[in-house]
């Protein structure tokens, strides 16, 4: 299976989550036994029915096992996960939620869900000579996410009426959503918002510990992203759309986002 995005067993595969936390965004799924640990503030348990999300982001430390331990986990590296992401509004509040709510316990129906959406990248993920594997993979993961958000989706709901820090930066979510496109600048959406580009920065690491810069970035490489994928839009025409002042700087912002230059994206 695609080691970018890949499900493993504590006990067949014989290693635990946090083997991959400095790697990958882990998902795991308890089948047996307790794990506890912390995000440098809130302390955290989950048993057998638990689901567990840590993100790269989050300071995941002091982490224990029971000597029964056993979990199912998918691990899914960063460029994967930015890639095939379906979509950002859904993925966005779902990113706060999770950092702020790392565990929780699935209802039958949702661990159903989890069990058929694992199973499904067991069985798709296995075929290395099929030239579309990585994208199958893709597919498998973005079926994943929408389950995931389904099963949260109340929460998730709830964070539009929370307190005023969270209103605030789902303002700031929506502008950029509605404008990344051709604004990229903090200090466009500070201004929109009728605030300084200080107190926006403030306001984004108060809720989820990243600057607004990071939350720019994702939203326009998902745009770019779409836009590569499409072999009817030339560079050019992509660096045009997008109002970067050239080519050459287009470029620049694509590998310092996605690691590699367009034209090595299109290539592989």
């Amino acid at each position: 299976m695609n080691a970018e995005c890949k499900i493993l067993n504590t006990n067949t595969e014989h290693c635990l989550p946090t083997d991959f936390r400095a790697s990958h965004h882990v998902h795991v799924l308890v089948r047996r036994g307790l794990m506890s640990f912390s995000d440098g503030r809130t302390d955290f348990r989950a048993e057998a029915g638990d689901f567990v999300i840590w993100q790269m982001s989050n300071n995941i430390q002091n982490v224990q096992y029971s000597n029964d331990f056993e979990a199912d986990f998918l691990i899914v590296a960063p460029e994967f996960l930015q890639h095939f992401n379906p979509e950002m509004k859904w993925a966005t509040k779902g990113y706060v939620f999770i950092r702020l709510h790392p565990v929780f316990t699935l209802a039958a129906t949702d661990l159903e869900l989890i069990n058929a959406d694992f199973d499904l990248f067991r069985s798709r993920g296995g075929n290395a000579d099929n030239l579309f594997q990585r994208d199958i993979v893709g597919r498998v993961l973005q079926i994943f996410l929408f389950d995931l958000w389904q099963i949260v989706r109340h929460s998730l709901s709830a964070m539009n009426v929370s307190d005023n820090a969270s209103q605030q930066f789902f303002r700031f979510l929506n502008l950029v959503q509605t404008h990344v496109v051709t604004q990229r600048g903090v200090a466009f959406y500070a201004d929109k918002m009728c605030i300084s580009a200080k107190y926006l920065s403030q306001l984004c690491r108060e809720v989820t510990n990243l600057p607004p810069t990071t939350w720019i970035g994702y939203f326009a490489t998902f745009e770019i992203i779409s836009r590569l994928d499409n072999p009817a839009l030339s560079l050019t025409e992509i660096a045009d759309e997008m109002q970067f002042s050239s080519l050459q700087f287009f470029s620049r912002y694509v590998k310092s986002n996605l690691g590699v230059s367009p034209s090595e994206y299109r290539g592989r």
